[in-house]
């Protein structure tokens, strides 16, 4: 218990000596995860076919500036939360360099980026910094892909998770858990569902598709995201049963239970959600 307990007091003080460290130094030095301008080829990410991957279609509803406390919990709705400073500290936090310095030690797992997810690879932190971000390849499928995304350790992330600011936009009994996760460009989790929860993006664009319950979308589960985007997105584009958006930084979006959703990572991004499940 002594050894638990000095462990994270450690763990502790990594995190304030980053916090410090990053919060002297001035954003534009440290911001690791800025979304790149479209016309850069790895940031904003275009395809061998040279076309761009940031057009967003049908819109999800947007909540206006009375934020996600006017969500509906019936339909995906989208926000921008309020630049707080908590918001600002934790983003700051979040950086790649910050979290190399906490956390590049530590062992993370990996999950295969198709639709069930059943493949897992440990690696360091650093190393999957280092060697799995970067961008996706075309060839490249789903079941062959790893991301980081969930499986979080919750006692070594602890210090760095305590500190985010959970939505405060409250589905009746349900209770709150949070995934952090961070991903290249052009990766992504091609078409899944699971229960009801918000999804925040902390740094880069990520973009959204969604169906209702009943309606299967067309898909291939292991092969990704940006290949259903270059190869089937043009015939299905105006199916009106379909929706979507991108978020930037500070955008978060509310799913709901049992809706398909895809996802695309159009720049190097992080990003967190809090699943709501019921007590």
């Amino acid at each position: 218990m002594v050894v638990s307990m000095m462990r994270r007091i450690i763990r502790l003080l990594t995190v304030i000596s980053i916090f410090i460290k990053v919060s002297s130094a001035t954003t534009q030095d440290n911001v690791d995860f800025e979304a790149i301008p479209g016309n850069v080829e790895d940031g904003g990410w275009y395809s061998a076919l040279g076309r761009p991957v940031d057009r967003s279609g049908p819109s999800v509803n947007r909540i206006g500036s009375g934020g996600a406390n006017q969500f509906k919990f019936t339909l995906p709705e989208s926000a921008t939360l309020p630049d707080t400073s908590t918001a600002a500290k934790f983003r700051l936090l979040t950086q790649l360099s910050a979290l190399l310095d906490g956390y590049g030690h530590t062992t993370i797992r990996l999950s295969s980026a198709n639709s069930y997810s059943y493949a897992k690879r440990d690696v360091t932190f650093h190393e999957y910094c280092k060697k799995h971000t970067h961008a996706q390849k075309l060839d490249s499928l789903g079941n062959e892909t790893f991301y980081f995304f969930g499986d979080n350790n919750h006692e070594e992330w602890e210090d760095l998770l305590t500190l985010y600011n959970i939505p405060n936009y409250f589905l009746p009994k349900h209770h709150p858990a949070l995934s952090f996760g961070l991903a290249g460009a052009g990766s992504g989790v091609p078409f899944h569902y699971h229960g009801p929860g918000f999804a925040e993006t902390l740094w880069g664009r990520k973009r959204w598709f969604m169906y209702p319950p009943n309606s299967i979308p067309q898909f291939h589960p292991n092969r990704t995201t940006l290949q259903w985007l270059l190869e089937d997105y043009e015939k299905l584009k105006n199916d009106p049963k379909l929706t979507e958006c991108t978020l930037g930084p500070g955008d978060i979006i509310y799913f709901p239970d049992k809706w398909w959703h895809a996802t695309l990572n159009i720049d190097k991004s992080v990003f967190i959600s809090t699943f709501l499940s019921p007590l």
